[in-house]
Protein backbone atom coordinates (compact mmCIF):
# COMPACT_ATOMS: atom_id res chain seq x y z
CA UNK A 1 0.00 0.00 0.00
CA UNK A 2 1.36 3.46 -0.87
CA UNK A 3 1.92 5.60 2.22
CA UNK A 4 1.37 9.36 1.89
CA UNK A 5 2.16 12.19 4.29
CA UNK A 6 -0.84 14.05 5.71
CA UNK A 7 -0.61 17.82 6.25
CA UNK A 8 -2.78 20.38 7.98
CA UNK A 9 -3.74 23.64 6.25
CA UNK A 10 -0.74 25.27 7.91
CA UNK A 11 1.48 23.05 5.75
CA UNK A 12 2.81 20.98 8.65
CA UNK A 13 2.94 17.20 8.55
CA UNK A 14 0.59 15.72 11.15
CA UNK A 15 0.51 12.02 10.23
CA UNK A 16 0.54 9.65 7.28
CA UNK A 17 -2.10 7.51 5.60
CA UNK A 18 -1.97 4.18 3.79
CA UNK A 19 -3.89 4.21 0.53
CA UNK A 20 -5.55 1.15 -0.98
CA UNK A 21 -3.54 -0.48 -3.76
CA UNK A 22 -6.61 -1.21 -5.89
CA UNK A 23 -7.35 2.54 -6.16
CA UNK A 24 -4.08 4.40 -5.65
CA UNK A 25 -1.52 1.73 -6.48
CA UNK A 26 -2.48 0.17 -9.82
CA UNK A 27 -0.44 0.43 -13.01
CA UNK A 28 -2.02 3.33 -14.96
CA UNK A 29 -3.79 2.18 -18.12
CA UNK A 30 -3.09 4.95 -20.65
CA UNK A 31 -5.27 3.41 -23.37
CA UNK A 32 -8.35 3.39 -21.13
CA UNK A 33 -7.61 6.93 -19.90
CA UNK A 34 -7.41 8.13 -23.52
CA UNK A 35 -10.63 6.33 -24.47
CA UNK A 36 -12.57 7.80 -21.54
CA UNK A 37 -11.12 11.28 -22.15
CA UNK A 38 -12.23 11.23 -25.80
CA UNK A 39 -15.69 10.13 -24.66
CA UNK A 40 -15.87 12.98 -22.13
CA UNK A 41 -14.86 15.60 -24.71
CA UNK A 42 -17.30 14.22 -27.28
CA UNK A 43 -20.12 14.40 -24.75
CA UNK A 44 -19.32 18.09 -24.11
CA UNK A 45 -19.88 19.01 -27.76
CA UNK A 46 -23.11 20.90 -28.39
CA UNK A 47 -23.53 19.77 -31.98
CA UNK A 48 -25.50 22.91 -32.89
CA UNK A 49 -23.70 23.69 -36.16
CA UNK A 50 -26.09 24.12 -39.08
CA UNK A 51 -26.06 24.93 -42.78
CA UNK A 52 -29.07 25.50 -45.02
CA UNK A 53 -29.91 23.03 -47.77
CA UNK A 54 -31.40 24.09 -51.10
CA UNK A 55 -34.88 23.61 -49.64
CA UNK A 56 -34.18 26.16 -46.87
CA UNK A 57 -32.53 29.09 -48.71
CA UNK A 58 -34.55 31.92 -50.24
CA UNK A 59 -35.07 32.01 -53.98
CA UNK A 60 -37.58 31.20 -56.68
CA UNK A 61 -38.59 27.67 -57.47
CA UNK A 62 -38.89 28.35 -61.19
CA UNK A 63 -36.33 27.43 -63.83
CA UNK A 64 -34.04 30.47 -64.40
CA UNK A 65 -34.02 30.07 -68.21
CA UNK A 66 -35.24 27.64 -70.78
CA UNK A 67 -33.52 24.28 -71.17
CA UNK A 68 -32.22 24.72 -74.72
CA UNK A 69 -31.17 27.43 -77.10
CA UNK A 70 -29.51 29.96 -74.80
CA UNK A 71 -25.96 28.66 -75.11
CA UNK A 72 -25.66 28.48 -71.35
CA UNK A 73 -25.54 25.42 -69.13
CA UNK A 74 -28.92 24.03 -68.16
CA UNK A 75 -30.13 25.09 -64.73
CA UNK A 76 -33.12 23.92 -62.76
CA UNK A 77 -33.14 26.35 -59.83
CA UNK A 78 -31.22 29.33 -58.48
CA UNK A 79 -31.25 27.59 -55.10
CA UNK A 80 -28.89 24.84 -56.36
CA UNK A 81 -25.50 24.54 -54.55
CA UNK A 82 -23.44 25.93 -57.46
CA UNK A 83 -25.27 29.28 -57.34
CA UNK A 84 -24.23 32.22 -55.15
CA UNK A 85 -26.58 32.20 -52.14
CA UNK A 86 -27.62 28.68 -53.10
CA UNK A 87 -28.03 25.82 -50.64
CA UNK A 88 -25.09 23.96 -49.11
CA UNK A 89 -24.65 20.37 -50.27
CA UNK A 90 -23.75 17.84 -47.58
CA UNK A 91 -23.12 20.53 -44.94
CA UNK A 92 -23.25 19.96 -41.17
CA UNK A 93 -26.65 19.73 -39.46
CA UNK A 94 -27.52 19.68 -35.73
CA UNK A 95 -26.59 16.34 -34.21
CA UNK A 96 -25.55 14.73 -30.94
CA UNK A 97 -21.99 13.46 -30.52
CA UNK A 98 -22.79 11.64 -27.30
CA UNK A 99 -21.96 8.00 -26.77
CA UNK A 100 -21.54 5.90 -23.67
CA UNK A 101 -18.53 4.13 -22.19
CA UNK A 102 -18.67 1.06 -20.01
CA UNK A 103 -18.90 1.92 -16.28
CA UNK A 104 -15.94 -0.35 -15.45
CA UNK A 105 -13.81 1.47 -18.03
CA UNK A 106 -14.69 4.85 -16.49
CA UNK A 107 -13.79 3.59 -13.03
CA UNK A 108 -10.51 2.08 -14.27
CA UNK A 109 -9.62 5.41 -15.92
CA UNK A 110 -10.25 7.30 -12.65
CA UNK A 111 -8.20 4.78 -10.66
CA UNK A 112 -5.41 5.00 -13.26
CA UNK A 113 -5.31 8.78 -12.87
CA UNK A 114 -5.34 8.60 -9.06
CA UNK A 115 -2.49 6.08 -9.14
CA UNK A 116 -0.62 8.29 -11.59
CA UNK A 117 -0.91 11.24 -9.20
CA UNK A 118 0.66 9.13 -6.45
CA UNK A 119 3.48 7.92 -8.71
CA UNK A 120 4.30 11.45 -9.86
CA UNK A 121 4.09 12.97 -6.34
CA UNK A 122 1.21 15.19 -7.41
CA UNK A 123 -1.15 14.09 -4.63
CA UNK A 124 -1.48 16.29 -1.54
CA UNK A 125 -3.45 14.91 1.41
CA UNK A 126 -4.69 17.28 4.13
CA UNK A 127 -6.30 16.18 7.37
CA UNK A 128 -9.14 18.68 7.08
CA UNK A 129 -10.07 21.54 4.76
CA UNK A 130 -12.68 23.91 6.13
CA UNK A 131 -13.09 27.64 6.64
CA UNK A 132 -15.30 29.62 9.01
CA UNK A 133 -16.18 32.11 6.28
CA UNK A 134 -16.08 32.56 2.53
CA UNK A 135 -12.81 34.31 1.86
CA UNK A 136 -10.49 33.87 -1.11
CA UNK A 137 -7.53 34.92 1.03
CA UNK A 138 -8.03 31.87 3.28
CA UNK A 139 -7.68 29.50 0.32
CA UNK A 140 -4.71 31.42 -1.11
CA UNK A 141 -2.91 31.18 2.25
CA UNK A 142 -3.69 27.46 2.57
CA UNK A 143 -2.36 26.70 -0.93
CA UNK A 144 0.73 28.78 -0.25
CA UNK A 145 1.50 26.92 2.99
CA UNK A 146 0.94 23.58 1.25
CA UNK A 147 3.43 24.77 -1.41
CA UNK A 148 0.93 24.26 -4.23
CA UNK A 149 2.00 26.60 -7.03
CA UNK A 150 0.68 24.70 -10.05
CA UNK A 151 -2.88 24.24 -11.28
CA UNK A 152 -4.74 22.43 -8.53
CA UNK A 153 -7.91 20.36 -8.29
CA UNK A 154 -9.41 20.25 -4.79
CA UNK A 155 -11.50 17.11 -4.37
CA UNK A 156 -14.13 17.25 -1.63
CA UNK A 157 -16.23 14.38 -0.23
CA UNK A 158 -19.37 16.55 -0.20
CA UNK A 159 -20.47 20.14 -0.78
CA UNK A 160 -18.78 22.77 1.36
CA UNK A 161 -19.86 26.25 0.31
CA UNK A 162 -17.15 28.05 2.28
CA UNK A 163 -14.37 26.05 0.61
CA UNK A 164 -15.90 26.02 -2.88
CA UNK A 165 -16.63 29.75 -2.95
CA UNK A 166 -13.27 30.63 -1.42
CA UNK A 167 -11.55 28.87 -4.33
CA UNK A 168 -13.74 29.89 -7.26
CA UNK A 169 -11.94 33.20 -8.01
CA UNK A 170 -8.42 31.76 -7.92
CA UNK A 171 -7.03 31.22 -11.40
CA UNK A 172 -5.93 27.63 -12.01
CA UNK A 173 -7.81 26.23 -9.01
CA UNK A 174 -11.00 24.19 -9.19
CA UNK A 175 -13.08 22.33 -6.62
CA UNK A 176 -14.92 19.12 -7.42
CA UNK A 177 -16.83 16.41 -5.58
CA UNK A 178 -16.06 12.68 -5.47
CA UNK A 179 -19.29 11.87 -7.32
CA UNK A 180 -18.55 14.35 -10.15
CA UNK A 181 -14.85 13.64 -10.67
CA UNK A 182 -13.73 13.09 -14.28
CA UNK A 183 -10.59 12.17 -16.20
CA UNK A 184 -10.40 15.55 -17.98
CA UNK A 185 -10.01 17.51 -14.73
CA UNK A 186 -7.51 15.00 -13.32
CA UNK A 187 -5.37 15.45 -16.43
CA UNK A 188 -5.80 19.22 -16.67
CA UNK A 189 -4.78 20.05 -13.10
CA UNK A 190 -1.26 19.13 -12.02
CA UNK A 191 -1.86 18.85 -8.27
CA UNK A 192 -4.69 16.90 -6.67
CA UNK A 193 -5.59 18.01 -3.14
CA UNK A 194 -7.75 15.66 -1.11
CA UNK A 195 -8.78 15.36 2.53
CA UNK A 196 -8.80 12.23 4.68
CA UNK A 197 -12.61 12.14 4.32
CA UNK A 198 -12.16 12.26 0.54
CA UNK A 199 -9.80 9.28 0.73
CA UNK A 200 -12.44 7.29 2.62
CA UNK A 201 -15.16 8.29 0.15
CA UNK A 202 -13.00 7.35 -2.86
CA UNK A 203 -12.23 3.96 -1.30
CA UNK A 204 -15.94 3.40 -0.67
CA UNK A 205 -16.94 4.32 -4.22
CA UNK A 206 -14.14 2.70 -6.22
CA UNK A 207 -13.09 -0.28 -4.07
Amino acid sequence: MPKIDVYNIEGKKVSDVELKDEIFGIEPNEAIVHSVLVNYLANQRQGTQNTKTRSEVSGGGRKPWRQKGTGRARQGSIRAPQWIKGGIALGPKPRSYKYSVNKKERQLAIKSMLSSKVLENELVVVDKLSFKEIKTKNMVNALSKLKVNEKALILLPEKDENVQKSARNIEGVKTSLVNTINVYDLLKYSKLIITLDTVKKLEEVYA
